[in-house]
C-alpha cells in the first residue's frame, strides 16, 4: 500500500502504542507485522511510538490498520479481530487513563449498575476529547446509552459503504462496559457510521447486561 496520507487529526502517541501492543496481543508478533506492511506502516515496526502523550498517532494511521484487517482476513474475520484489538485496548491500558482511574475505587464499585454507567461511560468520552481530536459524547434515553463519535479515527476518509466499519471501537467500548461494571457483558451496536455517509459514528448501549 502506499503511505498513509495524513490527516492531522491526533491521538497521543501512547495510545499508538497501546494499540500495537493490542494487535499484538491478538495477532502474534508476526501478524502485526504483516498488517504494519500491508497498511503501508512499516516504519513502526522499528520505531515504535514513544510512551508519553504528544499527539503523533494521525487518524488516518488508523483507519489504514483497520483497512488492512478487513483486506488480510475478509470483512467477517476483520470484524472479529477487530473487536478483540479493541477490547485488548481497553483492558491493556486505557483503563488507566485519567477519569477512568477512579473508577476502580472501592467507593465506586458499591453503586448500582446504572450509575457505573452513568459515570463510567462520561468519563470514557472525556478522556477521548481532551488527550486527542477525537470528540466523543454521551447522551442518556430511557433504554439505552448512546455513545457519538464526531471525529472519527476508524472510518476516517472512507465513504459509500452500505455497512459501518468502527469493530474496534465497539471492542473498546464493550470491554470498557465490562470493567466499569464489574463484570457484566453489553450489547453494544454501531447505528451510524461516517463511512456510510452519516455525519458522526453513533454507537447504542443496551442499558440491561446480556449476561
Amino acid at each position: 500500500m502506499s503511505p498513509v496520507q495524513k490527516s492531522g487529526l491526533m491521538y497521543p502517541n501512547k495510545f499508538g502504542r497501546i494499540m500495537l501492543r493490542a494487535l499484538e496481543e491478538v495477532m502474534g508478533r508476526n501478524g502485526l507485522h504483516a498488517i504494519l506492511n500491508l497498511a503501508g506502516l512499516s516504519h513502526y515496526i522499528e520505531n515504535p511510538f514513544p510512551d508519553n502523550l504528544e499527539r503523533g498517532f494521525d487518524f488516518a494511521e488508523v483507519a489504514a490498520i483497520n483497512m488492512a484487517l478487513e483486506e488480510m482476513y475478509g470483512p467477517r474475520g476483520g470484524r472479529g479481530l477487530a473487536l478483540r484489538v479493541g477490547r485488548a485496548i481497553f483492558a491493556d491500558g486505557l483503563r488507566n487513563f485519567g477519569a477512568l482511574a477512579g473508577v476502580g475505587d472501592l467507593a465506586f464499585k458499591v453503586l448500582p449498575l446504572q450509575a457505573k454507567l452513568r459515570i463510567g461511560l462520561p468519563a470514557e468520552a472525556k478522556i477521548f476529547s481532551q488527550i486527542s481530536d477525537q470528540y466523543s459524547t454521551v447522551e442518556e434515553r430511557e433504554n439505552e446509552f448512546v455513545y457519538t463519535i464526531h471525529k472519527c479515527s476508524e472510518c476516517y476518509g472512507r465513504h459509500g459503504l452500505d455497512k459501518p466499519v468502527c469493530f474496534i471501537a465497539v471492542g473498546l467500548l464493550q470491554e470498557s462496559l465490562k470493567w466499569v461494571s464489574g463484570g457484566s457483558e453489553f450489547r453494544v451496536n454501531e447505528s451510524k457510521c461516517i463511512a456510510m455517509g452519516d455525519p458522526v459514528c453513533e454507537f447504542i448501549i443496551q442499558k440491561e447486561p446480556i449476561s
